[in-house]
């Protein structure tokens, strides 16, 4: 039914890493383990050759996996191996973390209750939830979803990270995941300057469910899974994958890749970075979500109100924020998405403005730059190369 407006087990190693904060374990090995596939007859030797030195790089990723789309037309370029268990290759249809690429996600939702009327971009938290501290009231929804709130994040609060370092699979009550830094004040006056923060999209979805007196687990449903046909993506609470899924592995040499796919539990990132989807899904997602297909061009208009800000990790070329997304400018040209990291995964999606063109770009260890500063800055070369071999050189802006 559409949706409508309302009437009146094993210990923690070291730091864990919620989408922006780093998890280490102790030393673990690279992902060496598992031979980089062969490249079938449609895909580019040259491609092939840039994910199987990837995943031959010192703390590499044991499995890539690339979708790149262009009208009906799909290529899937992959190395190494979804499973070291077993060797199984990587699949369009593996599930996955993608991590902070779930604030997309929640930037849909939230600019298509914009696009029905339900929300304003003006509308602050002091009017949609007058519970938050006082001092944040004056923060908006454009400010949430560009990163400009000063919402201080909850995943760095002390009291947050002491609860999951003892049992990383514990059950957080995901709309009280502000609570832990009810306290604090704004880092800094709403609007005056860009920071990244994994509270903006708990409180994009708590004013989402304001709006609406649905759970957000719904909206996502009916305004996002169901419009653009995504079969096998969920927002789950806990700790288990689906099957089959794409096995991530924290990579730290000279110690052997470690499985840490079902490491921590989702309910403390929620909106901020808990979705689990496939390769195949996602592609969906970001050609209907870059392209505008949710809502009408006013919307899409002031969703690509572009200011300073890079994703996290960065994407390809130069970056660019705008609300739930973002813009990346290559040496081809443009392309819109968002990026994601979490223990055992790194994700890209991007899609050109119209939608027509698309990247998938999914590893299985998380790379950052905290972490992996020097693999990062392979994987973003290699990731606009992929973008100029789908816009073949003819990228729009």
């Amino acid at each position: 039914m559409p949706i409508r407006r309302p009437v009146p087990r094993r210990p923690l190693l070291g730091t864990v890493c919620l989408v922006t904060v780093c998890l280490t374990l102790t030393p673990l090995s690279p992902a060496t383990a598992g031979a980089a596939t062969h490249p079938r007859p449609d895909t580019d030797p040259a491609l092939q050759r840039q994910l199987d030195a990837l995943v031959r790089s010192p703390g590499g990723p044991p499995g890539i996996i690339a979708v790149l789309k262009d009208g009906r037309k799909t290529q899937v370029v992959k190395a190494g191996v979804a499973d070291l268990a077993t060797g199984r290759k990587p699949s369009p249809h593996d599930h996955m973390r993608i991590a902070s690429a779930a604030k997309a996600f929640s930037g849909a939702v939230a600019l298509s209750l914009v696009g029905l009327g339900d929300l304003s971009l003006d509308d602050t938290l002091g009017e949609r939830l007058p519970d938050l501290p006082d001092a944040w009231g004056a923060v908006t929804l454009r400010q949430l979803l560009n990163h400009t709130s000063g919402l201080p994040d909850y995943s760095d609060s002390p009291e947050f990270l002491e609860t999951l370092f003892a049992n990383p699979r514990h059950r957080f009550d995901s709309r009280k995941l502000l609570d832990y830094v009810a306290g604090r004040s704004l880092d800094f006056p709403a609007g005056t300057r860009y920071q990244y923060s994994n509270s903006d999209n708990i409180a994009v979805a708590l004013m989402a469910e304001a709006a609406t007196g649905e759970r957000y687990e719904r909206l996502l449903r009916e305004l996002v899974y169901r419009p653009l046909g995504l079969h096998n993506t969920s927002l789950p609470q806990g700790y288990r994958m689906p099957r089959p899924y794409l096995h991530g592995y924290d990579v730290s040499p000279p110690e052997p890749p470690e499985d840490v796919s079902e490491l921590i539990g989702m309910s403390g990132v929620w909106a901020s970075g808990g979705i689990v989807s496939t390769p195949a899904d996602v592609t969906r997602f970001i050609r209907g979500y870059a392209g505008g297909k949710l809502y009408g061009q006013d919307v899409v208009q002031q969703q690509r109100g572009w200011i300073d800000g890079a994703s996290e990790p960065a994407g390809p070329g130069k970056n660019k924020a705008g609300l739930g997304i973002f813009r990346y400018t290559t040496r081809c040209g443009v392309v819109l998405g968002h990026t994601g990291n979490t223990p055992g995964y790194t994700q890209l999606m991007a899609a050109t403005p119209d939608g027509r063109k698309s990247l998938t770009f999914s590893t299985t260890t998380q790379i950052n730059q905290t972490l992996k500063p020097e693999l990062l800055r392979k994987l973003r070369a290699v990731q606009e190369n992929f973008v100029c071999a789908l816009l073949k050189g003819k990228g729009r802006s």
